[in-house]
């Protein structure tokens, strides 16, 4: 065993070399997620020769992890910026994971020669999107709201039907009519759960009036752990009673609620650093290669057939445009949370689940390696990228909190109609105002004659109550100038 200071200094150089992989994933324009991998590879059996192969110790903190990173995804999500998209985001979650399942279980039977069983539960395990990918790569795309909220909502509520779906796949058990109505009631109960203690730690918080700021982060984080144990005790969905409570405390008044959201951002972060170094140390490259073959057809058929199928069986009675839906197919990033299912199964004795885990591992660096970097791409070419939307920033906000205000970042980006636009024009509503231009790195105070230039950076104060307006103002301007009247993003 080796020492306490040793497994703390390991473990604080880990983070470091974390926290520095994100800006050198921004630089190289790759998903940090990868670099984590790669660390976990580098410091495993195939460089030092540090054995790791405990699938149950793999798992337990895997799910730790997972609930972690929910968290963080709730707190940090407005509830405003997905409404419009929930109806959306619940069928991605749901409607699209059946037909992903099904197509994927199909061509794999057929394709690759697994009986129908396990060919569904690989379609399951990898059906679902990943929070962390989505929460840290998407944000940084610049694409509608609309876009946005569907696919964070999606990796929010998805990890709860698919789990089941493993967990069932994975058993010996006969599927009966009424498996259906048992994922029904473990949804249902996991989401009425989360919704109470969600509303009930809001009340509590406000009421608290605790000693230090520092335990309110950890009171907000404390009742949605306690919102998975509870679904899990219940034999209920966990997952989904963190991600609904960790949304109804973060969009609720919350006493220093930036902290709050700050503090989650942080563990989520320290929850996505552990969790991708723990799995590239869990696995052994010498058996990937083995994995390569059936990875690249599991990795076609869910490219080619079954994300695209699926988001146009979820969103095309939404009316979503088929630009949009080309977005979504090409959006469905994948992460550590396909793996943590495929441990589920090689732990729950599933056929061939060791190949599996092997499988979903290569598929996750690939698909990753082949969609993060080319979302802004995708985004720009299919015309959905929105890179003059605003965008709250992150402060120690109590006395904004008290006001009940929020601080926005506005770039304009080159080619948009608020170049010229003086900020007179610019008609923001009662209760908004832009405080500060950044101009080639230099800050200025404007005044109604100042005039916008590409790559302006303004910082926008805005009351709670006229937020919304305000940012459909900027929106409608970005696209149509300055004669862009109050019709909202569509600028018309």
């Amino acid at each position: 065993m080796a020492s306490v200071e040793t497994v703390l200094g390991a473990a604080a150089v880990i983070v470091l070399i974390g926290v520095l992989a994100v800006r050198v994933s921004v630089r190289v324009g790759l998903p940090s997620l990868l670099l984590y991998l790669l660390i976990g590879v580098l410091l495993g059996e195939s460089v030092p020769g540090l054995q790791f192969s405990d699938a149950p110790l793999t798992e337990s903190i895997g799910w730790a992890a997972i609930v972690l990173i929910l968290i963080e995804g709730g707190l940090t999500t407005r509830w405003d910026a997905v409404r419009p998209s929930l109806g959306v985001g619940i069928a991605l979650s749901t409607l699209a994971v059946a037909v992903s399942i099904g197509v994927v279980g199909t061509s794999l039977h057929f394709l690759l020669g697994l009986d129908w069983r396990t060919a569904f539960l690989w379609g399951a395990v990898l059906s679902s999107t990943d929070a962390a990918a989505v929460f840290s790569v998407l944000r940084g795309v610049g694409v509608s709201r609309r876009l946005a909220g569907a696919l964070e909502l999606e990796s929010g509520f998805n990890d709860a039907p698919v789990v089941l779906a493993v967990l069932l796949l994975s058993s010996d058990e006969p599927l009966t009519w009424i498996t259906p109505l048992l994922v029904g009631y473990e949804l249902a109960v996991g989401g009425l759960i989360g919704g109470a203690l969600g509303v009930a730690g809001a009340w509590a918080l406000r009421r608290a009036a605790l000693p230090s700021t520092g335990l309110y982060p950890l009171a907000a984080i404390a009742v949605c752990v306690l919102a998975y144990s509870g679904g899990q005790l219940a034999h209920a969905s966990g997952l989904l009673a963190t991600y609904v409570s960790a949304l109804v405390l973060g969009n609720s008044k919350l006493p220093h609620r930036g902290g709050v959201q700050s503090f989650a951002e942080g563990t989520g972060w320290l929850a996505q650093i552990g969790l991708f170094v723990m799995l590239g140390l869990y696995v052994s490259p010498g058996r990937l290669l083995d994995a390569l073959v059936p990875a690249l057809v599991a990795g076609a058929v869910l490219v080619v057939a079954a994300r695209p199928l699926s988001v146009v069986a979820a969103a095309a009675p939404f009316g979503v445009p088929w630009r949009e839906q080309a977005f979504l197919s090409w959006a469905g990033l994948r992460g550590a949370v396909p793996i943590v299912f495929a441990l589920v199964a090689l732990i729950e004795g599933a056929p061939g689940a060791a190949l599996l885990v092997d499988v979903v591992f290569v598929l996750v660096v690939l698909l990753t390696l082949l969609q993060g970097p080319t979302l802004p791409w995708v985004a720009r070419v299919l015309g959905v990228s929105r890179t003059a939307e605003p965008r709250e920033i992150e402060v120690d906000a109590a006395p904004l909190d008290e006001l009940g205000a929020d601080l926005l970042t506005v770039r304009v980006p080159v080619g948009s109609q608020l170049r010229g636009v003086y900020l007179g024009e610019l008609r923001l509503p009662p209760g908004a105002t832009v405080s500060l231009v950044v101009r080639e790195d230099a800050a200025f105070t404007p005044d109604r004659e100042t005039r916008l230039r590409e790559l302006d950076q303004l910082l926008v104060v805005t009351t709670a109550g006229a937020r919304g307006a305000a940012e459909e103002r900027i929106r409608a301007v970005d696209r149509a100038g300055r004669l862009a009247r109050w019709y909202g993003e569509s600028g018309r």
